[in-house]
């Protein structure tokens, strides 16, 4: 199962807005989390910036201890980046609306390429822009 970054980023800090529906999401059954480096280079971007938290600034390296701490405390498995956006196999891009469904798009596109399922907190994930994506890649929380 991969994790969005928002979902990541939810497990990783308890005052997020998901941090209650995330953690029960992980703690219902023993799951297998996925991560790659587009997630976890953005959740520690995103949690490291001045803008994150007016009230406590975390340091790329607090931000990246916290994420070795989760993967290294549950049944984790890294998955490269091995797909293009430039893949026509992969990518119908008439089928994506804007630049916000890149992401996601990309990371449903690598969950099918490695057999899984992208865990995310967007309802509106285009699975149609994605080829072979079907509702089983995809877990809404």
């Amino acid at each position: 199962m991969l994790l969005d970054v928002n979902v990541l980023i939810a497990l990783l800090d308890d005052a997020h807005v998901f941090s209650q529906r995330a953690n029960a999401w992980l703690d219902v059954a023993p799951r297998r989390i996925a991560t790659c480096p587009i997630v976890e280079n953005s959740a520690v971007r995103v949690m490291s910036a001045t803008a994150y938290c007016a009230t406590h600034r975390a340091t790329p390296t607090q931000v990246a201890e916290g994420l070795r701490a989760l993967t290294e405390g549950v049944d984790h498995a890294f998955w490269p980046d091995d797909v293009s956006l430039l893949d026509e196999a992969c990518f119908h891009f008439t089928r994506l609306h804007g630049y916000r469904q890149i992401t996601n798009a990309y990371l449903l596109a690598l969950a099918v390429r490695h057999r899984g399922a992208l865990a995310s907190f967007d309802p509106a994930v285009p699975l149609s822009a994605v080829r072979g994506a079907a509702k089983r890649h995809l877990l809404p929380l």
